[in-house]
């Protein structure tokens, strides 16, 4: 990736959260505790995915790899953050904070398309429950899973490279606590708009365009689920996809919110509180909503603790 050519900017400062500056080692303990409580329960879900046969089925699958991205996901944000709750220099290099944005955007869109596999793959198991297997098999899962990660890559490389061409002369303190676009562009002395513009059809196309593809699903989903003639199978349906409209509305809400907008320089305050939603509190909260509440993998747990008893 080449980076800028005519900046006078070596590092960014990453102001935070200047009014909590009082408070930043109770800050620290507080997000240490939720990136320690993120990296074990989506470790858990990997492994009790992983290693009993029994939920080794496409949905589990996709589960397994939605942790993963989850881990990758939110360690590019929060040892950074960590670090500066504690510490008195909050710089990240030039290159620092441009390859923080690349990994941020790239599993982040990488996340919003294995969403859309996940909802497809509802969509098969519950209106072709005869032909799920068939239909999903482990080459079609394996390909769904790489497009999801490849996507985030193709996606996002192009952006960053645009935005690591132009110039910053300074100031060089980005109103934020990680490297997001809207505040680092707003730091360029160069002429932005074709890069907001790009970075507005970007996020539009891969938030708008996967939820298309969700809606679409749930929309044919909810319409068999309607159909089955016993409460008790309703109820059992409507029990598999719960996790994940959950899931889903609290990732499309944050970042349709701070994303697809044209101009993303105002509310940054606004904007900083619901990135910590979508960076810490939801990776945290995503293996107990999306499969520890899920009875097959509570299940999978008892057995192996038991067995290790």
């Amino acid at each position: 990736m080449v980076l800028a050519n005519q900046s006078t900017v070596r590092e960014f400062v990453l102001l935070g959260f200047p009014h909590l500056n009082h408070l930043g080692f109770l800050l620290f303990l507080v997000h240490l505790m939720i990136y320690l409580l993120t990296l074990a329960g989506n470790v858990v879900i990997i492994a009790i995915t992983w290693a009993d046969h029994r939920l080794h089925t496409p949905m589990y699958f996709f589960l397994r790899n939605f942790s993963f991205l989850e881990i990758c996901f939110t360690s590019v944000i929060v040892p950074k953050m960590l670090a500066n709750f504690v510490s008195e220099d909050k710089t990240i290099s030039f290159a620092g904070c441009f390859a923080q944005a690349f990994f941020y955007f790239s599993l982040g869109v990488s996340e919003f398309l294995l969403l859309a596999a996940m909802s497809v793959d509802r969509y098969v198991a519950i209106c072709y429950p005869l032909h799920y297997m068939a239909i999903m098999s482990g080459r079609v899962c394996t390909f769904m899973v790489l497009t999801s990660w490849f996507g985030g890559f193709f996606f996002i490389i192009g952006l960053i490279m645009m935005i690591s061409r132009l110039s910053f002369c300074g100031p060089n303190v980005l109103n934020h606590f990680f490297c997001d676009l809207g505040p680092l562009l707003s730091l360029s002395c160069s002429n932005t708009r074709l890069v907001e513009s790009v970075d507005f059809l970007v996020a539009a196309v891969v938030l708008l365009g996967s939820l298309a593809i969700t809606v679409v699903s749930y929309s044919y989903i909810f319409a068999t689920i309607i159909r089955i003639p016993s409460a008790k199978e309703q109820r059992k349906a409507f029990s598999t996809c719960s996790s994940h409209i959950i899931v889903l509305s609290i990732f499309y809400g944050s970042c349709i919110f701070m994303y697809v907008r044209p101009k993303q320089r105002g509310g940054l305050d606004i904007t900083k509180g619901v990135a910590i939603l979508n960076t810490v509190i939801t990776p945290m909260l995503n293996p107990f909503i999306y499969s520890l509440r899920n009875k097959q993998v509570i299940q999978a747990l008892k057995d192996t603790l038991c067995w290790k008893k």
